[in-house]
């Protein structure tokens, strides 16, 4: 089997490729296809028709995308919005067009609208506004979402979604400016203990409610995602929605974790708040029922997994910086 991964140099699909690596390592038959992005721009239609046709991958996996925190988003919403649309159409329709059958999206929580009923359930999709801060990223994903629900429809394709909470790991973004909430945590208490820094200020009121899922998880469900048998995995998402939640089914307050965080880095200052910056979404707790009766759940613990990041990043401190 030759396996396309667009991403693999992602946090996510990185996670994926080293999980396929111990695959094949164990002896299954696949054949791991992959291309930086110097070698394949997906935002060029031409070179992901050309990559497709010659390639000829039997099963895609769309981990490729523009990813940032709230900071990042308000700074670059053409951006986020331009780069997923284009990523998802060019890879989704060329794939069809090589006779890829199966195709395996990866989305995010933010599809969700941000009034929605909590824990958020995969037919709560399109029902209501979208948190305004990450707005054009939702939007090209439940674009991604579409398309593969529309291919199926029309074509008989098996082009599935897995839509994760809020991830982190190894290999996650650390910058200063562009990163999401817990490795930019990490960072900053990281350098606080260093310093011995008496207080660290966190964004918001840090009272919103969010979910993590460790990488290593979210691969292990996207592959087990992608493993199903076509009806078992029809049987489970909603009528006419191509899509399944991915997560732990627990949240906790952003302030709860910044002293999570202090504790795994030794950070013994204050933590403070500052409401004057965005919330964001009050609460984003994934429904994961879904998936966990097929017979999937997440086996990392938040604390354990941030201690492993916060290695990794410790690790990795010196080519981080520079």
């Amino acid at each position: 089997m030759r396996i396309f991964l667009a991403g693999h140099n992602g946090m996510v699909g990185g996670a994926i490729l080293r999980q396929l690596d111990a695959r094949r390592d164990g002896g299954a038959p696949l054949e791991i296809l992959t291309r930086d992005r110097n070698d394949l721009d997906l935002t060029e239609q031409a070179a992901v028709r050309d990559f497709m046709k010659e390639a000829r991958p039997d099963v895609v996996i769309l981990a490729a995308a523009k990813v940032g925190g709230i900071h990042a988003n308000n700074t670059y919403p053409a951006d986020f919005i331009y780069d997923n649309l284009m990523i998802e159409a060019n890879v989704i329709h060329q794939a069809f067009k090589a006779g890829v059958r199966r195709l395996l999206f990866l989305g995010s929580s933010c599809i969700y609208p941000r009034e929605a009923g909590q824990p958020m359930a995969e037919d709560a999709l399109l029902t209501g506004r979208l948190e305004p801060t990450n707005e054009p990223y939702a939007i090209a994903k439940i674009a991604g979402i579409k398309l593969c629900e529309s291919y199926n429809r029309q074509h008989g394709t098996d082009y599935r979604s897995v839509m994760p909470t809020n991830l982190y790991g190894p290999g996650d973004n650390f910058h200063p400016e562009h990163s999401h909430v817990l490795p930019a945590m990490i960072r900053r208490m990281h350098q606080a203990a260093q310093s011995g820094q008496d207080s660290v200020t966190i964004w918001g009121s840090g009272t919103p409610r969010r979910e993590f899922l460790h990488v290593d998880d979210m691969a292990a469900a996207s592959l087990f995602v992608l493993d199903l048998p076509k009806d078992i995995y029809a049987a489970n998402t909603a009528p006419m929605l191509s899509h399944i939640n991915v997560g732990t089914g627990e949240d906790i307050s952003i302030l709860e974790l910044a002293h999570l965080v202090a504790e795994v880095t030794g950070y013994e200052g204050q933590i403070l708040t500052d409401p004057s910056k965005p919330d964001g979404t009050i609460r984003k707790l994934m429904d994961v029922s879904r998936l966990s009766r097929i017979g999937w759940r997440a086996r990392i613990s938040l604390r354990d997994g941030i201690a492993q990041t916060y290695r990794w990043y410790r690790e990795n401190e010196t080519a981080l910086r520079g």
